[in-house]
């Protein structure tokens, strides 16, 4: 049964309403008969309207919102939550709010579509007053209860309640139909400099935030340990990385909401291709399989992480070294990580060594000194296209409107958290590399947080080193 609005039966106004329809866009419509309209507002049970207490992130919330309020003095701001997005002809995907709006409100993977948090300025006394919008439940008595399919009860579940809202959120909350747009409103998406100062609220992260991605990164971990206790199952399958990402995805939907990004479960030559998501390989004794995946958590904060496993048990010796190179450069990164340090440092630190080891190993036109030349070089550049960090959060590339000198040329703070996940990839027909490495992808991402006294590798519990990846795969997870 779909869940979208066309899936509806026709209403009306009232519980009067005729049982013929006055329209029809769709052959699946079906009229009520006039006993169902007579009796369809009667026989429910009293819901009890409970205020329950302020979420944990309340608190946080204000704060962000009063720091939004302090840089737009004067100035109406709305936020929209957004709508739901059609997937095909009359379904729609599941709803996710604006990941601005979630941070703002702390109304996260429960959050209405159709919302507008709003800060309206203060006529006196400065500061804004900041109100919710959305669509509060219906009555039983209107025909929206059982006629809409896109927001009636009937058809998806309890719809919140003004009042519940306000005390759990600790905002104060009015029905949407009570919002009007206005001429000078500065509007997110819409405009530059509040897009913009949203985006870099995010980069240095609360405790309720850190604590998040903290539990992100311990379910992604679950998630991680039970592809390997299925590798049997796996390797089974004619389409064995379709079976990695429904088990993954089943830890997912099981203990977060739902995977942060589209999971890549890249296997053999896949592995090769950074944003391999079409996952329709098999997985083969001998090859490696790339996985980078994340776990979303109910408060929409995401994990992001990549681990690449010898699908047979072991790596050979060609595999070893390509793998324990990618490591190395992890590790020279994790190095060079430390508070007032330019977040691009941890890039080059990376690049450092896979130049050096491309280089060694005769894959390149020049010296790592040439490559590594910002003007002329970059030849080392063709076995790791991708950057080797960027920050993580809500979204799981996080920040991403923020200003260059604020993100790449910015200086890594304690809050911040970010991603380092240097990687090789000699695809399966690039002829400047010795058959023995073509075919051959290795990516290792961990998660990090930025302390005032040094990072701390929030991921680092899930095996990383080629010997502990081996004993992990023998033991069969956990």
């Amino acid at each position: 049964m779909s869940s979208a609005a066309s899936e509806q039966s026709p209403g009306a106004t009232s519980t009067t309403e005729t049982a013929t329809p006055t329209s029809t866009s769709t052959n699946r419509r079906q009229p009520y008969g006039q006993g169902f309209l007579d009796t369809i507002s009667t026989g429910w049970a009293e819901r009890p309207e409970s205020a329950p207490p302020a979420r944990p992130q309340a608190a946080f919330t204000a704060a962000r919102r009063d720091a939004v309020s302090a840089a737009f003095p004067g100035k109406r701001l709305v936020i929209p939550a957004g709508e739901l997005k059609q997937r095909s002809n009359d379904t729609d995907y599941p709803f996710r709010a604006h990941s601005a709006f979630s941070h703002l409100t702390g109304w996260a993977s429960d959050a209405e579509p159709g919302a507008v948090l709003v800060f309206e300025p203060r006529s006196s006394g400065g500061g804004h007053d900041v109100t919710l919008y959305f669509r509060e439940r219906a009555d039983r008595t209107t025909s929206e209860f059982y006629s809409d399919a896109s927001i009636g009860e009937f058809w998806i579940g309890p719809r919140p309640a003004l009042a519940g809202v306000a005390s759990d959120l600790g905002l104060a909350t009015a029905h949407i139909d009570d919002f009007e747009a206005g001429d000078g409103d500065v509007v997110l998406d819409e405009d530059d400099d509040l897009t913009r100062f949203v985006s870099e609220l995010r980069l240095v992260k609360d405790a309720y935030e850190i604590g998040q991605m903290e539990l992100a990164v311990q379910v992604t971990a679950s998630g991680f340990d039970d592809i390997v206790a299925n590798l049997p199952a796996i390797v089974e399958h004619p389409r064995g990385e379709r079976v990695v990402e429904g088990v993954f995805h089943q830890r997912a939907r099981s203990d977060g909401n739902a995977v942060g990004y589209d999971t890549i479960a890249a296997s053999g030559p896949h592995a090769c291709y950074l944003h391999w998501t079409r996952n329709d390989g098999a997985v083969v004794p001998g090859d490696l399989i790339l996985i980078d995946a994340g776990v979303e958590v109910d408060s929409l904060y995401t994990a992001d992480i990549t681990r690449t496993l010898p699908v047979s048990g072991r790596f050979t010796d060609v595999q070893r070294k390509v793998y324990e190179t990618v490591r190395e450069a992890a590790d020279a990164a994790f190095a060079v990580a430390k508070p007032g340090v330019k977040f691009r440092s941890i890039h080059e630190a990376a690049m450092q060594v896979i130049a050096a080891r491309v280089a060694e190993w005769g894959l390149l036109p020049v010296t790592a000194e040439e490559a590594l030349d910002a003007e002329r070089g970059g030849h080392h550049r063709r076995y790791m296209v991708h950057g080797t960090s960027h920050h993580l959060g809500i979204d799981v590339h996080d920040c991403a409107q923020a200003r260059r000198d604020m993100y790449y040329d910015g200086v890594l703070e304690a809050g911040m958290v970010f991603t380092i996940e240097p990687g090789l990839y000699f695809q399966i027909d690039d002829i400047t590399v010795p058959e023995e490495y073509r075919g051959i992808g290795v990516r290792i991402e961990d998660d990090i947080l930025m302390t005032a006294d040094g990072p701390v590798n929030l991921s680092a519990a899930i095996p990383r080193t080629a010997d502990e990846v081996e004993a992990w795969i023998a033991r069969g997870g956990r």
